[in-house]
Order: C-alpha cells, then structure tokens, then sequence
C-alpha cells in the first residue's frame, strides 16, 4: 500500500510525528483567535470613535484612575460631564473601551428597551454572579421574562403597603442613634455609611422577616454584604484582577468567597426553614397566620409563586432573587437618599420648600393616616 505523503504541505518527514501535528493545529486555532479577536477590536475602536475621550493618564491603565471611591474622583467625572454633556468613552486597561452617557435624550431609548434586547455588562456582571446568581439582574432571555412575570405579585400595593410601617421603624431606629450621636457631641457624620444600615435594615426584615438589629450592633451578614459591595468595587479598579484564576488567588479573593458562603448560608436557611413550615402548616393555614402578622414578605412570595405550567422557583432561583434584592435595593436607594440630603443641604431654599410641602399635604392628618 502506498503510503501517504504530506510533502506538498512543506511538512516533509515531520508530519511522521503526531504530536508535531497537533502542535501546528494548536499554533493555527490560536493564531485564529488572536486575528479574530484583533478584528474585533479594531472594529470596536472603529465604530466608537465619534465618542469623544478624555486624555489618558497611563497609556496601560487607560482612564482606571477615574473608576476609584473616592470624592476627587466624583470630582473628576462631574467635570467630564460638564465638559462633554452628551457622553463620553474612556479606556479601562489598553483595551476595554467604557461609554458613559450623560444626557436624558439618549439614555433614555437605553433604559426603555428591553432586558431581553440590551446586552448586560459581561465583565462587571461576572464580578457579581458568583453573589447574586442569575436573579432578575443578571439574568436574560427566557429566565428573565419568567422570572419577572413570577416576581410581578410581590409588587402589588396590598403587599407593599405594610411594609411602610418596616420603613417607618427603620428610619427611627436611625434617628435616635443621630441624637444619640449628637448629644454626644458628634459634629460630622457619614451619612451614606447610617443611610446604608438603615436600607440594609429595612430589606433584612421585608425580604426575610428577620431582625439583626443591625444599626445598633454588629450583624455578620450585614457586614458580608458590605464587604462583597467593597470588594467588587477595589477589583473594578485593578485591571489584573479581571481574570478569575488570577483574582480568586489573592487575599481579596478568598474574602469575597468567603463573604459570599456566609450570606449564600444565611439566605438558604431562611428558604429552608420556611420551605419546612409550609408543608406543616398548609398553604391556607400558611396565609392567614402571614395575614395576622399583615406582612407576606418576598420569600413567601417566591416560594409560592408558580409560571403558567404550574412550576415553582428552585431554590438556587429563590435565593439569586433574594440576594439580588438585597444588594441592589440597599445600594441605589442609600445612594439615592444621601444625594438627596446632600442637595438639599447645600440649597436651603430648595429645602424650606420641600419642607412646605410637606407640612400642607400632612396637614390635620392623624399620624396613623400618615404611616399607612
């Protein structure tokens, strides 16, 4: 039998050896990827580059000096969208191209569209999944429209309506450590560090119906998830850190798996325990013992919501859903009430109208009317 020649390739005797074959279909697969991925970055750049760029402080790092915590940096933005009202791009590292838009008339088509249209941020994201799972934020496709259609009940008004008394609570509970502080002679006081505790505080007890008490004493959860916010924040800021096998080497690494065993632990006993008591209870007797107490919190909700085919959430789903809520409820309504403070602090007027208002449409109302 003639034996096969491989001579018109240029490989001669060396194609005899397999594992020289194999070499040169490796070497081919990734000169293959690094074109490819060449391509598409050079497309990237091309179809970005009506967007203008601030001056780069380090060719590597790009603009990373921009993503830190810090009141400089807040400065530095708010600059930028002073100077380029309509958007702006910035580079984190040599080649992770960022646009940032700044006026209402373009986010807006941006927010309007659907989760199942706009691509979610694959690189930011991933930092998270590892703690949030694939709830409603990171979700897509037909995960998420099922799973929002099965959330929509646990927003209906007779079930959000009692928790505006958890609210109320929660809030006092902060204003009496303010005086407290005060009397005290406190002068200064870091307001989104009390507002946090504050929301961390309120959702602990809407979401679970627990009480850590949290504002007044150390809670390790509370503090895990305080931690997990921090630490995703620092990794954002070092472009190394991006890869896994890299970052999850390191101490900050180990914390945030640690961090995230404690909260994933806390939020699975709750599901289970509640799973426990359904069955001996029965559903019926199950809602009114939930109706004396006038609080169906969200994982009830969960746990008894179905889809049209009749099938509950698993519980790997239950709990993305609930540590999904937990940090995304806590942080933007935190950010959102210490800006508000912050702006009415710095415009008086604007504060004693606010004020007015207030006290025209809470006039000869009784404080019960006022809660609810």
């Amino acid at each position: 039998m003639p034996q096969l020649s491989l001579s018109w390739l240029g490989l001669g005797p060396l194609a005899a050896c397999p594992w020289l074959l194999l070499l040169l279909v490796g070497a081919s697969w990734l000169l293959a990827r690094i074109l490819a991925w060449t391509y598409a970055f050079y497309d990237t750049c091309h179809r970005l580059r009506r967007f203008p760029k601030p001056l780069k402080t380090n060719w590597f790092w790009g603009h990373l000096d921009l993503v830190t915590n810090t009141e400089e940096s807040l400065r530095e933005v708010n600059q930028l969208v002073a100077t380029y009202p309509q958007g702006f791009k910035f580079w984190l590292g040599p080649t992770l191209p960022v646009i940032n838009v700044c006026h209402p008339d373009i986010i807006r088509p941006v927010l309007n569209a659907s989760a199942i249209i706009v691509r979610k941020d694959d690189i930011f994201f991933s930092f998270i999944k590892p703690w949030l799972g694939e709830g409603l934020l990171l979700s897509a496709g037909d995960k998420w429209s099922r799973h929002r259609r099965m959330l929509t009940p646990a927003f209906h008004f007779n079930i959000l309506k009692p928790y505006v008394k958890i609210f109320n609570d929660s809030v006092s509970i902060m204003h009496a450590k303010w005086q407290r502080l005060a009397s005290e002679g406190s002068v200064r006081l870091d307001m989104f560090e009390h507002i946090s505790l504050m929301t961390l505080d309120s959702l602990q007890k809407c979401i679970f119906s627990f009480d850590s008490h949290c504002q007044e004493k150390p809670s390790e959860y509370i503090t895990a998830i305080v931690e997990l916010s921090a630490l995703i924040q620092k990794r954002m800021q070092d472009i190394l850190s991006y890869m896994d096998f890299l970052y999850y080497l390191t101490r900050d690494g180990q914390r945030f798996r640690q961090a995230c065993r404690l909260v994933h632990d806390f939020t699975d006993a709750v599901i289970q325990e509640r799973r426990r008591t359904l069955p001996s209870q029965g559903l019926d007797d199950f809602l009114k013992a939930k109706a004396k107490t006038k609080t169906l919190d969200f994982i009830d909700v969960l746990l008894l919501s179905k889809d049209e085919d009749g099938k509950q959430l698993s519980d790997e789903d239950i709990r993305a859903e609930a540590d999904t809520f937990m940090s995304a409820g806590h942080d933007t309504m935190a950010s959102g009430l210490s800006w508000v403070l912050n702006n009415l602090a710095r415009h008086p007027e604007y504060q004693e109208h606010c004020r007015q208002e207030v006290q025209e449409l809470l006039r000869d109302r009784k404080p019960k009317e006022i809660e609810w």
